[in-house]
């Protein structure tokens, strides 16, 4: 008997003992806290994951410099947020297992602000208008239906907004055959230079400064729709992506955001969804 009540003394114990470290671990920055802000504060780092090869928004330039409108308005919110930005080229069709695997903090590069994503991701507010558009450098291709579709070959970048776009389009099925996608706009583009397809759906901002800097290309009247870009963070990174929302509100009230597009569009593409004047 004596034994028994030992044994339950011990057992009465243990569970206290194991409910008091399973209530302190609750508490706990690794339990339900979101500490992404201080994490990014401590370690004075904010690490951007982008397609190097998207200009306007992130590239390359002839130096193999990193340039672009997002490059310029990330370090201006590094700048107001006090931490410095480093940017890291990913492949774009895998951007959020490299969220997810936290080698990157954020994706920040002409990211579409999707309902997809707006379910995987925490995402700031919109900063930037895009529209999906057809372009080919055949000043004669003008496709003013989906119908006209099926009878040309379309490219575009894997894992983009712009095929997202088109696989919503609700005559997709009757033209699918004719996609083709690619690692990049840029392959996308020297295919159809090379005449294996006939047009390109890419991003608006893409386009406008591939006409002031490369081969022209010509708009047709159909495009796939109104898209907006947004910075992407994990989903619990709550807190991280408030005070990234409120250094881009900053800059898009004080004109430093509106300065930065006029000088890569020549006109303001910025939007202030979220952030009031």
């Amino acid at each position: 008997m004596k034994k028994s009540r030992k044994l339950i003394a011990l057992m009465l114990t243990a569970v206290l003992a194991l409910t008091a470290v399973l209530a302190s671990g609750c508490g706990s920055s690794s339990g339900s806290k979101d500490d992404s802000w201080n994490y990014i504060k401590k370690r004075d780092k904010l690490i951007i994951g982008l397609d190097d090869t998207f200009a306007p928004m992130g590239f390359r330039d002839k130096n193999n410099k990193l340039v672009g409108f997002d490059i310029d308005l990330a370090k201006a919110v590094g700048k107001e947020l006090g931490v410095k930005v480093e940017f890291k080229p990913i492949d774009w069709d895998a951007k959020e297992a490299e969220l997810k695997s936290k080698k990157i903090d954020c994706i920040w590069n002409g990211l579409s602000a999707t309902p997809g994503r707006q379910k995987s991701m925490s995402l700031s507010n919109k900063y930037m208008k895009n529209r999906i558009l057809i372009m080919s450098s055949d000043q004669n291709l003008k496709i003013k239906n989906a119908k006209q579709l099926e009878k040309i070959k379309l490219g575009t970048q894997a894992g983009s907004s712009a095929l997202e776009a088109i696989e919503k389009d609700k005559n997709y099925d009757n033209f699918k055959d004719n996609v083709k996608t690619y690692d990049d706009y840029n392959a996308a583009l020297l295919d159809m230079k090379a005449g294996r397809i006939d047009a390109v759906a890419i991003d608006e901002v893409y386009a406008i400064y591939n006409n002031k800097s490369k081969t022209k290309l010509y708009e047709s009247p159909y495009n796939f729709g109104a898209d907006y870009y947004a910075v992407g963070f994990r989903k619990g990174d709550k807190a991280l992506t408030k005070k990234v929302n409120e250094a881009i509100g900053k800059a898009v009230k004080d004109g430093t955001a509106e300065k930065i597009s006029k000088k890569w569009f020549g006109k303001n593409m910025t939007i202030n969804e979220g952030y009031s004047k």
